[in-house]
Order: structure tokens, then sequence, then C-alpha cells
């Protein structure tokens, strides 16, 4: 049974709901900026939704049992704060002057700053692909009884990502999430395309798996019977509210206004307002706490990743497809050992000289790591037999959960899982991360941990074209925010920095490879991230590289001894952070001669690193060669378009002999 701490009755949520749209309003207007009317249209749903149905401890936002409520619709930050401020957990001074302040908690959009919020939304169509990560987690890992209640807007159901995040929540059976959509009408610039049409809305979700409740987003009654409703988990499905409502609703002079999104009111049109909502008012709201109370630990679900049958479960699933383990039965999070704490790893080996693919080492080093760490999950895009993820499936299909071809919900459930403690591997061919680029970034605003790999990069992958051919992606992932880049050149060095990866926070990158290549370093060699490794001894050039073009240097380098130019390898396997004091030894070393390759386009990616990091280190005294792919690649063998492009062996050492040639 839920212990209250109080469950106003719909009068007093009425009252609620009149602070919930004055403090939106105080907080904007006080701010020069924002967007009210959005949040005026959600408040009787907000006001419903915490008052008599959200099982939340707000004294204890890491209580693992605590439901999750994600705001999708971010630009209606004014409500979220309001809400805080209504459970007392943001004071009245903070919402009116801290709100969308220079170093202040209160963004304009809401972020993990404040411990109440799980991710950060904003960028329309993320809020529910990431609570489908979240509701993952209940019902498979966690075996917990929250919920997982989404606030979407109207606009953002013109985004794929929403269609993709209810296509794999009814797949994976999940009655644990609801989403709420805000059908005010309006977008940012007029009428969204469907307007006030519920109905399509409806037969939208309907087609995609979901249990839909039409209602009016104003009526108190229906709100309360509809999220009543969606309480029943007996419907293997996620529940969608559609609730049809008033942009600026409670202020007669801009309800249903187009000309008002994203304006706060000036301070005399803000007074009527406040006048005709029945003014400012100081309700203190906290409703429900959670089922079973919580953990005096305060430990988070992936911390106790083993611990599925501590507290309530989620309901079997009659035909959810899932993880292969069933729904309730007890399995999930457990490994080998049935113990909670990480053990070490043992890592694949390998022989020197041996040739494997480094997208194989990848899962099976992952699948290692799953045997050690209970806590470590991992997702693929529907090519886990090439991304060498399905070595994980099959050892711990429980913890493996596939998201098909669609990269956006392959990241935002990653994003999800991470919001409940588990440690997310996600994969997927390096080309196809394009499309979840987004959703990678926020997960920097989001200070999610996420472990990402990308498979099949390069000219290397061959006569599958530039359609297949991961290009950019160094340079993607460089620029996010706090991320690390990984290019690993061997399998020894792929297993190592996978391990890596799970002891490092924020965004993390592994660039895999196609095709098989020699082993380089013996078992146990160390791979710090931010490190680097010199293969070769010469002071006349320095040869860098990464991955398969590191193969390419060394075979250049051999060349070049023949001829009696002696070059200096280095493996640059950590793109971000780069080894700045290795490539400063080298330039002291060569009078600053370097040859940098690298199978991806010049913009952005190794060459940017290592010149950078030079210019930086005070290395101004450069003579650089950059051979990169310049053109437009097309089909061919992995050796031919090397050579196409200027990135092999041959044309590395022409490089190299141009610069000793010149000193």
């Amino acid at each position: 049974m839920a212990t209250t701490l109080t469950i106003p009755d719909l009068e007093t949520v009425a009252e609620l709901a009149a602070q919930l749209r004055v403090d939106s309003i105080r907080s904007s207007t006080s701010a020069g900026s924002g967007h009210p009317t959005s949040s005026m249209s959600a408040a009787d749903l907000l006001a419903v939704l915490m008052g008599r149905h959200l099982r939340y401890d707000w004294d204890n936002p890491e209580n693992p049992r605590n439901d999750h409520l994600v705001f999708s619709k971010g630009h209606a930050s004014p409500l979220v704060y309001s809400v805080f401020r209504a459970a007392g957990v943001v004071s009245e001074e903070e919402l009116l002057n801290g709100y969308r302040r220079f170093g202040e908690r209160l963004q304009g959009h809401p972020t993990p700053v404040l411990p109440w919020v799980d991710v950060a939304t904003g960028s329309l169509g993320q809020g529910l692909p990431d609570g489908v990560g979240i509701a993952l987690a209940g019902k498979y890992l966690d075996k917990l009884p929250y919920r997982v209640w989404v606030l979407c807007g109207d606009s953002e159901l013109a985004e794929g990502s929403i269609w993709e995040a209810l296509d794999k929540a009814s797949h994976y059976g999940l009655s644990n999430l609801v989403a709420i959509f805000d059908v005010n009408r309006l977008g940012q610039r007029g009428a969204t395309d469907l307007g006030w049409d519920t109905a399509a809305y409806a037969r939208r979700a309907e087609a995609f798996g979901a249990r839909v409740i039409r209602i009016d987003g104003h009526n108190l009654t229906a709100i309360d019977e509809a999220l009543t409703e969606a309480e029943d988990l007996s419907d293997d499905r996620p529940t969608v509210i559609i609730a049809k409502t008033v942009k600026g609703k409670g202020f007669s002079e801009v309800e249903d206004s187009p000309d008002w999104h994203g304006k706060p009111f000036p301070e005399d049109m803000a007074e009527r307002a406040i006048k005709e909502l029945g003014g400012t008012r100081e309700a203190r709201v906290r409703g429900l706490l959670p089922d079973g109370g919580g953990d005096d630990d305060g430990n988070s679900a992936g911390e106790r990743a083993n611990r599925a049958d501590d507290g309530g479960s989620a309901p079997e699933s009659a035909s959810s497809p899932g993880p292969a383990s069933s729904p309730g039965d007890g399995t999930a999070g457990k490994t080998a050992g049935n113990t909670d704490k990480p053990r070490k790893a043992e890592l694949p080996t390998y022989e020197v000289g041996e040739k494997v693919a480094t997208r194989k080492a990848y899962g099976q080093a992952l699948a290692a790591l799953g045997a050690a760490n209970p806590a470590v999950v991992a997702l693929d895009a529907e090519v886990s037999n090439s991304t060498y993820a399905n070595q994980f499936a099959k050892e711990f299909p429980d913890r493996y959960f596939e998201m098909f071809i669609a990269e956006q919900q392959l990241i935002a459930a990653a994003t999800g899982l991470s919001v409940r403690g588990y440690t997310p591997f996600a994969s997927t061919f390096a080309a196809f991360l394009t499309r979840a680029y987004d959703f990678i970034r926020m997960g920097a605003v989001s200070q999610a941990n996420l472990r990402l790999s990308g498979s099949h990069a390069g000219l290397e992958i061959g006569a599958d074209g530039p359609s297949q051919m991961a290009l950019e992606d160094l340079a993607m992932m460089r620029a996010v925010h706090g991320s690390t880049v990984l290019y690993p050149s061997d399998a020894t060095s792929a297993a190592a920095l996978v391990e890596r990866m799970a002891e490092t926070s924020g965004i993390s990158y592994l660039r895999t490879t196609r095709g098989a290549y020699p082993v380089l370093y013996g078992a146990g060699e160390d791979f710090a991230v931010g490190g680097s490794k010199t293969l070769r001894d010469g002071n006349d050039v320095a040869l860098v590289g990464a991955g398969v073009t590191l193969h390419a240097c060394l075979a250049a380098a051999d060349e070049l001894a023949k001829g009696g130019v002696h070059a200096r390898v280095i493996d640059c396997y950590s793109v971000k952070p780069i080894d700045g004091a290795a490539l400063r030894a080298a330039s002291d070393a060569t009078g600053g001669r370097f040859v940098v390759v690298e199978d991806h386009h010049p913009e952005g990616g190794l060459g940017s690193a290592v010149a950078e990091s030079l210019l930086e280190g005070g290395r101004a005294d450069l003579r650089l060669e950059h051979l990169a792919v310049r053109g437009m690649p097309g089909s061919g063998t992995g050796e031919e378009l090397m050579a196409w492009a200027g990135i092999d062996a041959a044309a590395i050492a022409e490089a190299a002999r141009r610069l000793v040639d010149g000193a």
C-alpha cells in the first residue's frame, strides 16, 4: 500500500493548478524570457499528477522506488520549476530571481543540475525516448514498480523519435510508461500539423501499439480518471493520454492565441493574468510516497543491479518479446557469481601476429565485462552480428536490448538506463550514429554516462560504398562536450579500451574496424585514456596513425628504413584526450616533421587533434603532411580505396620523404 503525506481532493488540485499557472507567469516575467503559455496549457495535468498519482520522495530523489517525471516539452520549464516550488524543494526566491539567470540552477530548459531532473530536455522529441530507457530498467532490470510519466508537447509529435519510442515501448510491453500528450494546437509559429485532431493522434498511437485515452485536459475529474486507468498494469502496453488543452489557459487575453509562444508577459499583463487566476498562492503539495517506502541506503538500481528481488516486480508479460528472461522471473540483473560489486574482468587475449578485427574484440571484451559487472548492459541497432554485440547478447540476454534500426532510440534508451545507474554500451555502424547525433550531444547535457561503439568505419570497409563509410564520426564525437574518443588498431588494445570505457564518465566512443589486422600488443599491455604507443623509434620524421592507418604507418616505416630514413611511429589510439606529451617529444626529436594519416575526412579528425595539440603545446614550427580522405569514394576493395585516397603505406612513405628531403 502506498504511504501518503497528503492526497489533495480535486478542489485543492484546482488551486494547485492555478498556483502553477501563476508561478509560471511570475517566473518568466521576472526573467524577461520563457514560455508561460506552453506551461499554462499543461498545468491541470501536472497538478493532478503531482497531487494524486506521482509517487515520489521529494526529500530523497535517489530513492530507487521513486516514479520518474520527464518533461519532454522542456520549454515548459516555468511549469517544471513551479512544480518544484509547490513540492517545497525550490524556494520562491529562487523561482523568481534564479530562473534563466547566469550561474543559477533553473536554466531555460531543465537539466540534471537539479536532482529531481533525470535528463536534459528542450531538443524536442527526446524525453519520451529517454523515458523508454528508464522504463526498460524498471521492468527488466530493477524489477521495481515505479512508473515513468512523460509530458509531451504536440509540436514534438512531428518528430520521428516519438514514434520510435512508442514502437519500442510496445515491443517491450512497457506498461510502466505513460506518455501524456499536451495537445494545445499551437506551435512556435502557428498551428501544428494536426491541430486539435486528437482522433488522428489516437489512431497513430494505437497503430504503434499503445493503449490510448482521450480526455479534456482541463477537466480535473477526467484527468484523474485517466491517470488512474494508466496505473493499471494488467494491460501490457504503454499508455498514451491525449489531452486536448488550450495554450495560455487561465488568462483570457492570450488563450489559444498564436502570438504568445515563448514570450513572457509584460508586467502589466502579468498583473492582470495573476488577478484573473485569483492571485498568488502558497500551496505545498507532495502527494504519494513510493510503494514500499524506499531503500535506506539510497542506492541507485544500477548499484544494486543483482538485487532484482528486493521489493516489487513488474508483472509477467504474456506477449512482450523483451530480453530472454521473462519479466518478473527474478533473474534480470544477475550475473555469474551473483555479486553486487564488479570484479576485474578476464579480458580476451590474443597472440601477437594473429589477425583479429577490432569489432570482434569489442564484442568479446563486452561479454567479459558483463560477466564481471552486473551493471553492464548492452544495446544494438540490429547489426549485432557485425558489431559483435551478439557475444554479450548470447551470454547475458537479460541485460541486452535490441533497438532494431532506430538509432535515435538506441542512444535514448542507453541514456535512460544510465539514469538508473547502469553502465550501457550501445553499438551500431559508425556511419549511422550520425542519425542520433542530437541525442548524443543532449546526452552530454544530461550528464549521462554512455559508451558508444561504431563499427565499419572509413574507406577500409570496401565495396559497400560511401553510404556505409563513416568518414565524419571522429569529428562528430570530438565535438561533444567532455567526450572521450578512442580508435584502437588491434584486438588487444580494443579489448583493453572497452574496459577503460566502463570506468570513464561522460560520452565515450570506440571506433572499430571491419577487417582483421595483425595483433600488435601482447596480453597485459596497458592502454590508458589519453595515452599513446610508440612502436618505432626514429628522429627523421614522425608517422602518426590510428586504427587501420597505423598498420599502413608501420609498413611505410619499414619501407623508409630501407632508404635510410628512420621514422618514429605513434599509435594515437586515444584521439581525445590525445597524448600531447608524446607528440611534443616527437616534434622535438624530428624537428617538427609529421605525417598524420587517417581514414576520415580531413576536417575535425586525427589530423586536427594532432595539430591542435602541438600548437597548444607551443610547437609552432611544424612541417606537417596531413593525409586524409579528400574525395567522394565509391566501391572497391579496401586496399584500392586507401590507395585512391592516398592513405596507404606507399603514400605515407612518399609524404615522409618529401618532408625529409625538404629539411
